[in-house]
């Protein structure tokens, strides 16, 4: 609702321009005081501003769509999405509405037809980060993770230097790794890879006796999956036991000759 109410008041200002265009003085004030209104807060006032400009004949998108935006501040997102509606009716290729359309059907739970919304609305405004974080939202209502890292690396590159993207795609790339480990572990319950991961995961969370138990499952599944013994070699290393690290960075060497990692572990360990 938040994020809503936020992309909104950076919408508004597309609408006062295109008002001064081509309508009498008295409407454009009339429209204009309407949008003060708004900005202020004062969201009744700004409604029944907007209802006289459409009256006095100033039917027109813009109108439509800081209506439905008034509407969709005050949480009315069914009589909002009715105006958003009427702005596109109007002018199919406004990407304002349909941005915020897109909002306030996610908001209602309408998560398919938000998507569909929501991803046009990003082709018309390719680098309105606001947008894309609302597509994001609706994907991850919708399970799709693969399609949140994509929205995710898009923002990232319209914002480099933005750390709240950084840790949103982060956790993207999170929920993707966990996906497909879960989907792994349905599909190949006994796969190198599962062991793998698993292992992984024990060593991370300091349980170094789990952590190669289910590396050893990985190795015998399959002796040649690369990163494997290098990883028992830093568990073994750790613990004190030397002479199981350099046999575990010698069988990582076989399996991948020209590894840095273990060609520098090798050293340390010489």
């Amino acid at each position: 609702m938040k994020r809503a109410a936020c992309c909104a008041l950076l919408l508004l200002a597309c609408a006062v321009v295109r008002a001064q265009q081509d309508w009498p003085p008295a409407l454009q004030e009339l429209f204009t005081k309407g949008i003060e209104a708004q900005k202020a807060g004062r969201l009744e006032e700004a409604e029944q501003i907007l209802l006289d400009v459409l009256k006095r004949g100033g039917k027109a998108s813009f109108v439509h769509n800081n209506l439905g935006i008034v509407y969709q501040q005050r949480g009315d997102h069914a009589r909002a999405m009715d105006q958003f509606r009427e702005a596109l009716r109007i002018e199919p290729g406004y990407p304002q509405p349909r941005a915020l359309l897109g909002s306030s059907l996610l908001a209602t739970g309408r998560v398919d037809e938000a998507v569909k919304e929501l991803e046009q609305a990003v082709k018309l405004l390719p680098r309105e980060p606001l947008v894309r974080l609302s597509l994001v939202r609706a994907y991850e209502r919708l399970g799709d993770i693969q399609a949140q890292v994509d929205q995710m690396r898009a923002l990232r590159e319209l914002a480099p230097k933005e750390p709240e993207y950084a840790y949103l795609l982060g956790r993207s790339y999170a929920r993707l790794s966990a996906a497909c480990y879960e989907k792994i572990a349905r599909v190949h319950p006994s796969s190198a890879r599962r062991h793998q991961v698993a292992g992984e995961t024990y060593f991370l969370q300091g349980q170094p006796e789990r952590a190669v138990s289910a590396l050893e499952r990985a190795v015998k599944a399959d002796p040649g999956l690369p990163g494997v013994h290098l990883l028992l070699a830093q568990i073994y290393m750790q613990q004190g036991k030397l002479t199981e690290a350099r046999k575990e960075v010698e069988r990582e060497l076989a399996v991948m000759p020209g590894s840095a990692m273990a060609l520098a572990l090798r050293k340390q360990l010489n």
